[in-house]
C-alpha cells in the first residue's frame, strides 16, 4: 500500500470517504428527524383539534353563561329603572299638588290685596274728604283769628318769628355765656398756674432802644484833634467805621450815630482807645479801628458762648453762636433781644416741662426765635424769613425751624414747640416794662380800638382804657337787649382779634343801662 499510493494521494482519499460517510450519516439523520416531526405533527394536529373541540364547548357553555347573567342584568335593570320611574312620577305628582296648592294660595292672596285696595281706596277718598274738611276748618280758624286778633297771616307769622328770634336770642346767649364760662375756668386756671410759673422763674433785664452812642471827653480841645486838619481824621473815622459822627455844642462829648449797633460800638471803643493813646491821625485811626472790631468780634462770640451756657444748649453751629453774640448788640421796642431771646428760651423750658413736652427743643426754638434779627440789617428779608433761612442753612432741627417760622403767625403754628415759643415770646413782649412803646403807636392803637368798637350798630360810645388792655362800650338799652349784648361783645372781640396787633390780651366790657329820671315838684 505505501507504495501504491503516496502519502498525500492517501489524505485525498481518506477525507473523500469522511466526506462520504459523514453526508450518509447526515441524511439518514435527516430522514430520521423528517419521520419524527410527521409523527409529531400528526400528534399535535391531533391535539390541536381536541383543544379546539373543547375550546368550542367551553366557549358554548360561557356564552349560554354569559346569556343568563345579561339577561339577568336586564331583568335587574329594567326593575331598578321601573322603580324609579315610579318614584320620579310619584315625586312630580307631589310637586303638581304643591303647584297646585300655591296657585290657590296665590289666588286667595290676590283677592284679599283686590279687597284691601278697595278698602285703601274708599279710606283715600274718606281722607280726602276729612283734609278737605280739615282745611275749610283751617280757613274758617284763620279767618276767625285774623278777625278776633286784628292780625293778617302775613302779620301774625311776622309776629311769631320775630318772638322765636327773641328767644333764640336768649337761648344762644345763654349758651354762649355756659360755654365761655366753662371754657374760662377749664382753661385759664390751668394756663394761669403754667405762665404764672413760668413768668415768676423768669425775669430779664431790659434797655431803652438808641440809635446813638455819647462818648465823653476830657476836655473840648479833644474835639478839635479829632476832627483834624481840615476833617481829615473825622472823614477817616467815618470812613473806617460807617457812623455818623456829630460834633456839636455839647460840652466834652460827641455823638456816634448809626442804626447798626455793631458799627456804633466800633466807633465808641475806636475813639476811646484813640482819646486814651492821643495819637489822632488817619493811619492811627485805621489801626485802632481795626483792634476794635477785633475786640467786639471777641464780645460777639463771648456773648454768644455766655447765652448757650445760659439756657443750656449745645451742639449749634458756630455761625448760630456769632449770630446769638450779635443779638447782644441788638435792641426791639427798648428790650435788648438776645435778653430777650434767653427769656424766651426760658420761658418755653418751663411751660415745656409744666406739659410734658421736650424741653431740650422747646428751649432751643425759644432761644433761636428771633435769629434772624441778628442779619436784618445786612441782607433784605423780614427776620422771620431770614432766620428760617440761616436754621435751614445751618441744618437746625425741622421743629426749630418751624417755631421761627410760626413765632409771629406768618404760618400757622403746627406743632406744640412753636405754640410754647409763640406764648413765651408774647409774654416776654408784653410783661410790663419789657419794652417801650412809641407814643405815636400808642395812640394810634387806642383810636383804632375805639374805631372798631363804634362801628357796631347799637354803640352809643366806647372808651379805650388801661393803657388799651380794656375797652368799655356802652351801648344803647332801646336798641340792644341783655342777652344781645353777649353777641355784640363776642362779635367785637372777634374783630379786635382779625384787624389789631397787640401785646397781651383786651378786655372787652359791654355795658347797657336804663335810666328813669323824675322831679318832686
Amino acid at each position: 500500500m505505501p507504495e501504491m499510493f503516496s502519502e498525500p494521494m492517501f489524505y485525498v482519499i481518506t477525507g473523500i470517504v469522511a466526506v462520504v460517510i459523514a453526508l450518509i450519516f447526515f441524511l439518514l439523520g435527516t430522514a430520521f428527524r423528517k419521520m419524527k416531526a410527521e409523527k409529531t405533527i400528526g400528534s399535535a394536529e391531533t391535539e390541536a383539534k381536541r383543544i379546539l373541540s373543547d375550546a368550542i364547548q367551553n366557549a358554548e357553555a360561557r356564552k349560554k353563561e354569559l346569556l343568563i347573567e345579561a339577561k339577568d342584568e336586564a331583568h335587574q335593570l329594567r326593575t331598578e329603572t321601573d322603580r324609579d320611574l315610579r318614584e320620579r312620577r310619584s315625586e312630580v305628582q307631589r310637586q303638581e299638588r304643591r303647584l297646585q296648592q300655591k296657585e290657590e294660595t296665590l289666588d286667595k292672596k290676590i283677592e284679599n290685596f283686590e279687597i284691601k285696595e278697595e278698602n285703601i281706596a274708599k279710606r283715600a277718598k274718606e281722607v280726602e274728604a276729612k283734609l278737605e274738611e280739615s282745611e275749610q276748618i283751617k280757613r274758617s280758624q284763620l279767618e276767625m283769628l285774623e278777625r278776633i286778633s286784628g292780625y293778617s297771616k302775613e302779620q301774625a307769622k311776622d309776629y311769631l318769628l320775630s318772638v322765636l328770634d327773641g328767644e333764640l336770642t336768649h337761648a344762644k346767649a345763654v349758651k354762649i355765656s355756659e360755654f365761655e364760662q366753662r371754657t374760662k375756668e377749664e382753661s385759664e386756671n390751668i394756663a394761669r398756674e403754667i405762665l404764672s410759673r413760668a413768668i415768676q422763674r423768669c425775669a430779664a433785664d431790659h434797655s431803652s432802644e438808641v440809635t446813638v452812642s455819647v462818648v465823653p471827653l476830657p476836655n473840648d480841645e479833644m474835639k478839635g484833634r479829632i476832627i483834624g486838619r481840615e476833617g481829615r481824621n473825622i472823614r477817616a473815622l467815618e470812613t473806617a467805621t460807617g457812623v455818623d459822627l456829630i460834633i456839636d455844642d455839647t460840652p466834652e462829648a460827641i455823638t456816634v450815630s448809626s442804626f447798626d449797633p455793631i458799627r456804633r460800638e466800633v466807633a465808641r471803643l475806636a475813639i476811646e482807645k484813640l482819646i486814651t493813646d492821643g495819637r489822632i491821625h488817619p493811619a492811627r485811626i485805621e489801626e485802632m479801628v481795626a483792634k476794635a472790631q477785633a475786640d467786639v468780634n471777641n464780645t460777639i462770640k463771648r456773648e454768644g458762648e455766655r447765652a448757650m451756657l445760659d439756657a443750656g444748649i449745645h451742639n449749634l453751629h458756630p455761625e448760630i453762636v456769632k449770630l446769638l453774640g450779635k443779638l447782644y448788640y441788638r435792641t426791639s421796642y427798648g428790650q435788648n433781644v438776645l435778653n430777650h431771646s434767653l427769656e424766651v428760651c426760658h420761658l418755653s423750658g418751663i411751660i415745656a416741662a409744666e406739659m410734658g413736652v421736650n424741653v431740650t427743643l422747646a428751649k432751643r426754638a425759644g432761644l433761636l426765635h428771633d435769629i434772624g434779627k441778628a442779619i436784618d440789617h445786612e441782607q433784605e428779608g423780614t427776620h422771620i424769613q431770614l432766620g428760617v433761612e440761616a436754621a435751614k442753612k445751618y441744618k437746625e432741627n425741622e421743629d426749630v425751624i418751624h417755631a421761627i417760622h410760626a413765632h409771629h403767625g406768618d404760618v400757622e403754628a403746627k406743632t406744640v414747640i412753636a405754640c410754647i415759643v409763640q406764648a413765651a415770646d408774647a409774654i416776654s413782649a408784653a410783661r410790663p416794662g419789657a419794652r417801650r412803646e412809641n407814643i405815636e403807636n400808642y395812640i394810634k392803637r387806642l383810636e383804632k380800638l375805639e374805631e372798631i368798637a363804634n362801628s357796631f350798630s347799637g354803640v352809643e360810645n366806647s372808651f379805650a382804657i388801661q393803657a388799651g388792655r380794656e375797652v368799655r362800650i356802652v351801648v344803647k338799652p332801646e336798641v340792644i337787649s341783655d342777652d344781645q349784648m353777649v353777641i355784640v361783645a363776642r362779635d367785637i372781640a372777634n374783630k379786635i382779634e382779625n384787624e389789631l396787633d397787640y401785646p397781651g390780651q383786651i378786655k372787652v366790657n359791654v355795658i347797657r343801662e336804663n335810666r328813669a329820671i323824675d322831679y318832686a315838684k
